[in-house]
């Protein structure tokens, strides 16, 4: 479960951020933590507790802060924190840098970002951002597809038809996000995010034909970056030796990252149409969420007394 790292450049670009004093290590900095700090506290001379880590987020209240202070006080403060070795300070609200911010910046090597935005806003969409970019991933084989709003994580080995299943199931009106590649990344410790490797990103591979661009053949409406991954399907050769669920009453999960999700396995033999059971599966799995469970609602029926 490696975890990342984000260059400050990145995010600068994402946000659209003013570059009020440029370092010229912008590119090469990293930020290593997804925790945002409005060091209002700080700024009063607190350090209990401190990530100097984190990105610093000054807003009206720290601003105001810093216009109450005596020049000599403000350069105090601001020298404090940035002698903390703090891998930005970015400015909410086009808030102007006082001098006392430029000179300390340029005195410890601080680089000074600036947006309009306002702070809780910024705030929210920058945590957002960080935790989806430096959470926990691994890449695994298999296709991610979104069925009906449903994110459809297939497995199986290589050759058991899971590109040529995805095809069909985008030829039927759902998405593709991920063919062969999936990088996953754990955001929460229930909620997992799937997406295509930037190299093959909309792009599929079907034996016999080669690689297809599947967002040129079938437009816009047929791929999505990412999707979080919701059910799993473990494609697999037919096994005669092998006993298989008929009524789908065993609840079965892949664990990913630590997480269960809610998984079934399909055996693959010549004449099943694998797209139409997928989607089907799929659309099962939402009706289950929603409350309906059919093979239950069987068992109910033949054994009303609830005894099988």
């Amino acid at each position: 479960m490696p975890y990342s790292s984000v260059f400050l450049s990145e995010i600068v670009k994402y946000f659209d951020l003013e570059i009020v004093y440029d370092t010229g290590d912008i590119e090469q900095r990293r930020i290593c933590v997804a925790d945002v700090t409005r060091p209002g506290l700080q700024l009063a001379g607190y350090y209990d507790h401190f990530g100097p880590d984190r990105i610093q987020v000054v807003g009206n209240m720290e601003h105001a802060y810093l216009e109450h202070l005596t020049s000599q006080n403000r350069r105090k403060a601001i020298e404090a924190l940035f002698e903390k070795n703090v891998p930005c300070l970015i400015l909410t609200r086009n808030h102007e840098a006082h001098d006392e911010v430029i000179e300390a910046a340029q005195k410890l090597n601080v680089p000074i970002l600036r947006t309009e935005q306002a702070t809780s806003q910024f705030n929210s969409a920058l945590i957002k951002f960080l935790n989806l970019e430096l959470a926990p991933r691994i890449s695994m084989h298999g296709v991610l597809v979104e069925v009906n709003g449903e994110g459809i994580l297939i497995l199986g080995e290589s050759g058991v038809g899971k590109s040529e299943t995805a095809l069909e199931i985008v030829k039927r009106g759902h998405r593709l996000i991920a063919d062969d590649q999936v990088e996953i990344r754990r955001v929460s410790d229930t909620t997992l995010v799937g997406r295509a490797p930037d190299v093959i990103r909309h792009l599929i591979e079907i034996r016999g034909i080669g690689i297809l661009d599947v967002k040129e053949l079938y437009g816009v409406s047929s791929v999505k970056p990412q999707e979080g991954i919701d059910f799993v399907i473990n494609l697999e050769l037919w096994d005669e030796n092998k006993t298989y669920d008929r009524l789908g009453l065993t609840d079965e999960t892949t664990d990913i990252l630590g997480i269960k999700v809610p998984s079934i396995t399909i055996p693959v033999g010549p004449g099943r149409n694998l797209a139409i059971i997928v989607e089907a599966a799929a659309i099962n799995y939402r009706v289950k969420k929603m409350g309906y469970n059919a093979a239950q609602d069987l068992v109910a029926r033949v054994f009303p007394g609830g005894n099988i």
